[in-house]
């Protein structure tokens, strides 16, 4: 026998312990114990009959969540950005046109995918913080006629929630189909899919599943991507006429008990409910911010998204001085800008289980001692 050449690493000889933390990033947030005790459940196989009723259950609760009928629902094994990559994948084709709204990161991701792709990209950008009138979309779709046109309704990087309501019946008009991506949490921003389009979202679960929503038949027969490939993952979910789930992969069972027990949860407290929740405690941020003097990135208060919140970084501080001073310190995350806010803002994310007024006065009294502690430039 062979001698071993590489040892065992002494760091996996040891205990790993986990800090708790209060995670008030833009994700991932902290969930509820139910959940996390939901993903420690024994394993069952991923096509066992109770798995599969799980899933089930899965497809009902995003139906619910995305307030849809459609039966193309389900939750695309990987983080969000998968689903992104899976709506995008999913409808174009090398050669293929697309409009991209990007009014934040979201968008010029989704533009890089589409040209990875090899598909004919066309843009409209807005400012950081900004959006776009309907007026606007339409002159766009009826200047470059596009086969898909995509919008991410909740843009995490600059705090903005995109006023969708129209759009849908726009891209109707130009026989073109919407790409909604909501980047959002549990019950942070309404929406009302079979009134919009084709949708995909994040919930209030460990990150490692991604709910996603198609309108029938409205994706390509071979996508580039295998793994990502709609019509193997509809039947791997049941949503298409087959008696039979064929093997596509094995799906990660321990994060679908974890992604069912907070559907479960967004039943029980119901969405209107926990959209109001939302919005109240968001608002009830945003004044706390405005009373210290602090400045919100985005100005209109209708735009503003109820579980990421942008704050101009206050003038003469660095901001990494400011987040790692409220993790030393508190114990707390918050975060920087990302793509075009990055250096500009900082991001407090309220979402999910985190939503609440306690969290906000947690996050508002370290942010003041750290205003009075770091280090501030008279330049």
């Amino acid at each position: 026998m062979c001698s071993l050449s590489v040892p065992p690493p002494a760091c996996l000889l040891q205990p790993c312990p986990i800090t708790q933390r209060l995670m008030l990033g833009p994700g991932p947030s902290n969930v509820p114990a139910r959940i996390s005790a939901a993903g420690a459940q024994p394993m069952l196989g991923h096509l066992h009959p109770e798995t599969i009723e799980i899933m089930n259950h899965i497809k009902s609760g995003i139906q619910y969540a995305f307030q849809t009928r459609n039966r193309v629902t389900l939750a695309v094994s990987g983080p969000g950005h998968a689903a992104m990559e899976c709506a995008i994948f999913n409808s174009l084709e090398p050669g293929d046109s697309v409009l991209i709204a990007v009014n934040g990161i979201w968008g010029e991701r989704a533009a890089e995918i589409a040209e990875r792709i090899g598909a004919k990209v066309s843009t409209i950008v807005t400012s950081a913080g900004g959006y776009f009138k309907n007026e606007e979309i339409e002159q766009a779709l009826d200047k470059y006629r596009p086969m898909v046109f995509f919008l991410t309704h909740g843009e995490s990087s600059t705090g903005v929630v995109h006023p969708i309501d129209g759009i849908g019946d726009l891209c109707h008009k130009y026989n073109c189909l919407f790409l909604v991506d909501s980047v959002a949490a549990l019950g942070g921003a309404p929406i009302y899919m079979d009134k919009q389009g084709n949708s995909m979202k994040v919930l209030n679960a460990p990150p490692g599943t991604a709910p996603i929503s198609f309108s029938e038949r409205a994706w390509k027969t071979k996508p580039i991507s295998y793994f990502l490939d709609m019509s193997w993952l509809a039947n791997y979910w049941g949503c298409d006429d087959k008696t039979v789930r064929a093997y596509h992969h094995t799906g990660p069972v321990s994060a679908f008990y974890s992604l069912r027990e907070s559907l479960a949860i967004l039943a029980e407290n119901g969405l209107d409910n926990l959209w109001k929740q939302h919005k109240e405690v968001a608002e009830y941020f945003h004044k706390g911010l405005e009373e210290m003097g602090l400045k919100l990135f985005v100005q209109d208060k209708k735009l503003r998204l109820p579980t990421v919140t942008t704050i101009v970084a206050p003038p003469g501080y660095d901001w990494r001085e400011i987040t790692g001073y409220i993790m030393k310190t508190y114990n707390i995350e918050i975060s920087g800008g990302l793509g075009v806010s990055a250096g500009v803002v900082l991001r407090v994310g309220l979402m999910g289980c985190n939503s609440s007024k306690a969290n906000v006065d947690k996050v508002l009294e370290a942010l003041a001692d750290a205003l009075k502690h770091c280090h501030k430039s008279r330049v």
